[in-house]
């Protein structure tokens, strides 16, 4: 409180626990910048700025893993095609960026928010009496015919399943995290192939929901950090579009034309 601001009402507008900037200090979390700088790499200053402290190192290398596995999967992916397409529009850097950014929502990007919530679910059935299996069984068929974080459209067996699930693994028997969670991944990933007549593994979403959930992040920061870890790959495509010089790119080659429907709506 002070002459201007007597009250304190003003100061207390945008009142923050996560930042202090004052002059000639700057204060994340309480650590002064100067501190961090040099001594804390990204997926530990990610933990420290959602979460309030920072990460052991062993949370800190699950963490990365699970931003490095979703990076980029090509500019198939929506998200990619936007960007890509608005790089060659004329707007900045940012704005292609951003607009890619924007695509990420529930169908496309909010597998990882949905699948920790599945896995939350059946956990939660699980401790209300139910065995594991009974429990996968109530929560499959409670939830949509679509599953998030099993399954992929273009790959029978996800190359990012089998070494993010090996390094949970190997963290659980480190007393790293728990491994709650992925018991319930891995009951819900047999009886999926027990109902099919191909197994329907894992895929990225799933793995990664495993990670952020084991680690203690709550459902929602699932897709939060899925975005933070897909921005990489959309900055890359932006950036490669960008050096390639074209105008106005479309979604197909000028060449092709879109089939007309000829009817009356």
């Amino acid at each position: 409180m002070n002459d201007i601001d007597p009250t304190g009402a003003v100061a207390d507008w945008w009142a923050t626990g996560i930042s202090r900037i004052e002059p000639d200090v700057i204060e994340l979390r309480g650590h002064p910048i100067q501190e961090l700088i040099g001594t804390v790499n990204f997926p530990s200053m990610i933990w420290l700025m959602v979460r309030g402290d920072l990460p052991s190192p062993a949370q800190s290398t699950l963490l990365e893993a699970a931003l490095v596995a979703a990076v980029d999967h090509g500019p198939q992916a929506p998200s990619i095609a936007v960007a890509r397409i608005a790089a060659t529009c004329g707007i900045d850097l940012n704005n292609a960026v951003a607009s890619a950014v924007n695509t990420l929502g529930d169908v496309h990007g909010g597998a990882g928010e949905q699948c920790v919530e599945l896995l939350d679910d059946i956990l939660e059935r699980e401790g209300s009496g139910l065995s594991l299996p009974d429990a996968v069984d109530a929560a499959i068929a409670a939830g949509p015919s679509y599953l998030p974080g099993f399954g992929h459209r273009f790959h029978e067996r996800d190359p990012r399943r089998d070494p993010l699930i090996s390094l949970v693994e190997r963290a659980v028997r480190e007393g790293t995290v728990p491994g709650r969670h992925l018991r319930a991944a891995l009951a819900l990933e047999a009886a999926l192939a027990g109902y099919r007549t191909k197994p329907v593994p894992m895929n990225v979403d799933g793995a990664t929901a495993v990670v952020y959930a084991e680690l203690g992040f709550a459902a929602p920061l699932a897709r939060g950090l899925f975005v933070l870890s897909r921005s990489v790959g959309i900055l890359a495509h932006t950036w490669e579009e960008v050096q390639g010089g074209q105008r106005n790119k479309g979604p197909l080659p000028r060449e092709i034309l879109p089939t007309f429907l000829n009817r009356v709506v």
